[in-house]
């Protein structure tokens, strides 16, 4: 029995009511929300639009409970545990003691439920609508938008946001593409609501475009179209490590002996951004030369999600524009579709390989790791004093601890870290408790080695890896190969989706968030990478060495380890019920 605070109705009241009484507040006290020293690297201003140019703003409001999305991942995410158990509950239906946690694992919440958990208090409601009254925004502009925690306000002139904002947006284009953005370098807020409004977009977050270091890196044509049949030549890993292919993955990660069975009612989604879309004829000639009986397989993000979970159901998400759209934001788009599905629509696991460097983002924004190492270049940086240091460069989403984050690894026999695998350790982000301890161990165990070039206080990555050299796909109807954590990501995406069809078939839920399962009941299951590094700006990287580390994470996935692991809880957990009903 689910706890219903009726959050939305009281929101859709506030809003359009007409603006009820506003409390006591002060809106001339403005102050500085964010800015920025200068110009983000790589942009340059092309003056201020014509005042024609209109944007849609918008806000994310602070949740009046500001833990409790986090209290209830643990809960449900954590099979035994009790020492990763969520505080006392702020809904007692909703979150039951800390002593039960083991039972409410797998109770994944409704769309509904989280937008209870995340609702913001009411006068926050009220007092961003009287400001925006006191703006002279119209409520019929306004509307919820993201679960309830986010207002739209749309069709605003440059020049009012401008005004409401003390802000100077203006046409910013990049030196290397010549795309525009329109952005701000600085905003603000009346005081009293900084306290309620977590963040307004678009406003100072510049989103570079993919670099090279995101992008899948592909290697000259081999000349040779894609057909054949399975286990040819091409299909075949050589002895001298050459040429990833489904079939040695499927090999390499234990998956080859598994069969889907619950294909109705477990998917694999996949976030695109740029405007990439896929070709069903580049997936046609790769299912018909590396996965023969997939010949009937539909879109997919890369070829390798869909050869390594096939005839599982993918749903592909095609975000038009770039990531560094001119006027709205691309993962917001996305996050605006999928939060608008019902829940039995939306898929149990969700890849994206997409990501920018976290030091571009504002602290207030805030799953491949990237492939840069701990950095590409020199990674210097300038502070306000005009000195130089150097930084290591962590990329965002994968730094968000919410996100399973997937560094590289090549060979086999031993499996070793991969020279371009992501990984370190998130500015922004503090460590959460599920990887406390392993990152402890690693820091100790490094010691003052790049004392100062990294914050030993945050989130680390990757949480796992996966093959990332050489991976053979197909591009125009030719047979390419490409390197980077792009194709590591639907590897692992392909997996978990395997492991969450097995639980299905068993009547069970599927996993949901992954961190706190493979830093705990999962690890068993995992192969640890001990050997090579990540270099970058200049360093040697990061080692991978036993246990954790922010190269290769926990290690890559054996997928009949854990399989064992799952069928073990399950054996377990029917145990309990059947001594539940005995007694």
């Amino acid at each position: 029995m689910r706890c219903h605070l009726s959050v939305l109705a009281v929101l859709s009241a506030l809003l359009f009511s007409g603006f009820a009484t506003p409390l006591a507040a002060r809106w001339d006290g403005m102050k500085v929300k964010h800015a920025w020293d200068a110009v983000p690297n790589n942009w340059e201003s092309l003056g201020h639009p014509s005042n024609q140019t209109t944007i849609d703003l918008y806000f994310a409001l602070k949740s009046h409970h500001e833990d409790a999305m986090a209290e209830a991942l643990y809960g449900v995410s954590d099979p035994e545990r009790s020492r990763y158990a969520p505080t006392p509950p702020i809904c007692a239906r909703m979150h039951p003691p800390v002593s039960l946690s083991h039972v409410r694992y797998g109770a994944h919440l409704s769309k509904e439920q989280v937008a209870e958990v995340v609702a913001p208090h009411p006068d926050t409601l009220e007092l961003a609508s009287s400001w925006l009254g006191h703006c002279n925004i119209p409520s019929s502009s306004i509307s919820m938008t993201l679960g309830g925690n986010w207002l739209k306000v749309i069709g605003v002139s440059v020049s009012q946001a401008n005004r409401i904002l003390g802000a100077s947006y203006q046409l910013y284009q990049h030196v290397e593409t010549n795309d525009t953005v329109l952005r701000t370098i600085s905003y603000s807020l009346p005081e009293v609501l900084h306290g309620r409004i977590q963040t307004i977009v678009p406003t100072t977050y510049f989103s570079s475009p993919l670099t090279e270091a995101m992008r899948p890196r592909i290697r000259p044509s081999t000349g040779v179209e894609a057909r054949g049949k399975e286990g040819s030549v091409l299909s075949s890993r050589d002895e001298d490590g050459d040429g990833i292919t489904p079939s040695y993955l499927r090999w390499l990660y234990r998956t080859s002996g598994y069969a889907p069975k619950a294909t109705d009612r477990n998917a694999l989604g996949i976030a695109s951004y740029d405007g990439q879309s896929p070709s069903p004829q580049d997936l046609a000639l790769f299912m018909n030369e590396f996965r023969t009986d997939g010949e009937d397989a539909t879109f997919t993000v890369t070829q390798y999600a869909e050869a390594m979970a096939y005839p599982m159901r993918h749903i592909y998400y095609s975000t038009g524009g770039t990531s560094y759209s001119p006027i709205d934001d691309p993962y917001l788009c996305w996050l605006r579709y999928v939060i608008a599905q019902d829940d039995v629509d939306i898929p149990r696991t969700i890849i994206t390989s997409y990501g920018g460097f976290e030091h571009e983002l504002s602290q207030d924004v805030l799953f491949a790791s990237g492939d840069g190492g701990v950095g590409d270049g020199d990674c210097l940086f300038q502070d306000s004093s005009g000195e130089q240091f150097v930084q290591f460069l962590p990329n965002f989403p994968a730094t968000c601890p919410w996100v399973t984050s997937v560094g590289g690894t090549t060979g086999h026999d031993p499996e070793v870290a991969a020279s371009l695998s992501g990984g370190g350790f998130s500015i922004y982000f503090p460590r959460e408790a599920y990887q406390a301890d392993a990152i402890s161990t690693f820091l100790q165990n490094l010691g003052d080695k790049y004392s100062g070039l990294y914050n030993p206080e945050g989130r680390g990555f990757p949480d796992v890896s996966s093959q990332e050299i050489n991976f053979f796909f197909v591009l125009g109807g030719q047979l390419e190969s490409a390197y980077g954590t792009s194709g590591s990501a639907p590897t692992v995406a392909g997996i978990i989706s395997l492991l969450n069809d097995y639980l299905i078939s068993k009547g069970s839920t599927p996993l949901g968030f992954l961190n706190l399962w493979m830093y705990g009941t999962g690890l068993p299951g995992l192969n640890d990478i001990t050997s090579d590094s990540n270099p970058g700006c200049n360093t040697d990287g990061f080692p991978a060495v036993a246990g954790w580390d922010p190269v290769t994470g926990l290690g890559t996935l054996d997928f009949v380890k854990l399989e064992e692991i799952i069928n073990d809880r399950l054996r377990n957990s029917a145990s309990r019920t059947q001594n539940q009903r005995s007694t």
